[in-house]
């Protein structure tokens, strides 16, 4: 299965070009929003800025839309365009959307209205934007796409199984292409759970090398990827295997592994495995902050140095254990990167990626 087009909405930006201006930047301060529940009056917090869009044509469509949805449908586009394929309404296309949380600010939002006006003075539309398919509807109504539809909402590994699906579809031929993604949103309820069950990183720095104690910086935002058995003249690298709950393989012929280590564990210790592999390690969720589906964005970093055949460096580099991280940017020669995530059960979940 071949990447063939990426599309991003992240705190950085909108475009895999603005993804990959972020890599070479390095770490950039988080914004402080003032929070009631926040235990100090004000909470770092890595937020998209959805009126930085070039074309708001598509904005236009999607009005009533929830914001997950939005960011959703931004990406989806995005990755079209990048992708270059022309008429991709005349072909067999899936949509796959992975969340950890769904449209959870909009659903509180609808309980919200149930407790203030009570039951027949709901707004449907909230209703109907609270709907665990929504974004992907949008998705598929907004591009005029008429494949198969199917939203996996699952805390961790989400966008695993997402990647592993789309294979399926590809090689059943059920699609021509995979429209394959991770979108998730930040609200109160979720920046108030992290606030008080995980270590907030006061400075804004997520810290992935520290694994013990660590520190997070809640994020949101979409990425989503076109998915193709063949390879076109903008491909970006193929993706060879999905693994979860297997480490038969772990770091085996691996150049770099990038690790979703983010602060979204209590104990991220597990991740010194990889260290043990010998491989160099790499680390970018301090570009895009704390997200249980932060491991789509992982992937999208190694899809650009494999295409790119360079090395960007790790946008924070404290490393107490004095591991073996990548620390400066350059031309490379790079064959496979494994992306690698573990959840609070030390199950682990890996993306192999090679070169085309």
């Amino acid at each position: 299965m071949n990447v063939l087009g990426i599309g991003t909405v992240f705190a950085g930006g909108i475009g895999i070009k603005n993804f990959e201006e972020a890599m070479v930047s390095g770490w950039q301060t988080p914004i402080d929003v003032e929070a009631k529940w926040a235990i100090r009056g004000k909470h770092p917090v890595y937020q998209a800025n959805l009126d930085d869009v070039p074309d708001k044509t598509i904005l236009k469509k999607i009005r009533r839309a929830d914001r997950l949805s939005k960011m959703a449908v931004l990406c989806a586009a995005d990755a079209i365009k990048d992708s270059g394929i022309g008429n991709i309404n005349g072909e067999k296309v899936g949509i796959i959307v992975a969340t950890a949380f769904g449209a959870h600010v909009t659903t509180f939002g609808f309980l919200d209205n149930i407790l203030d006006f009570g039951e027949t003075a709901v707004s449907p539309t909230i209703f109907s934007n609270s709907v665990h398919n929504a974004a992907a509807s949008y998705v598929s109504s907004t591009l005029d796409i008429k494949g198969p539809t199917l939203t996996i909402t699952q805390f961790r590994f989400s966008f695993q199984l997402a990647l592993q699906l789309a294979v399926t579809w590809l090689q059943q031929q059920r699609c021509d292409y995979v429209l394959a993604g991770a979108v998730d949103q930040l609200g109160d309820v979720l920046c108030y759970i992290a606030d008080r069950k995980l270590t907030t990183a006061r400075d804004g720095r997520i810290r992935p090398f520290v694994f013990k104690p660590t520190c997070q910086v809640p994020g949101e935002g979409a990425i989503f990827y076109i998915l193709g058995r063949e390879k076109r003249e903008k491909t970006y690298c193929t993706v060879q295997s999905v693994m979860i709950n297997d480490s038969t393989s772990q770091g085996a012929g691996t150049d770099v592994t990038i690790i979703d280590a983010d602060g979204m564990l209590p104990d991220e210790s597990a991740y010194l495995a990889c260290a043990d592999s010998g491989t160099m390690l790499a680390a970018y969720s301090p570009l895009f902050g704390t997200m249980m589906t932060g491991s789509a964005f992982n992937v999208a970093a190694g899809a650009l140095m494999l295409n790119k055949q360079r090395y960007y460096p790790n946008p924070v580099q404290d490393n107490p254990r004095g591991l073996r991280i990548l620390t400066d940017s350059g031309p490379a020669h790079i064959a496979s990167i494994e992306c690698v995530g573990y959840d609070c059960h030390s199950t682990r979940a890996a993306v192999r990626l090679i070169a085309i």
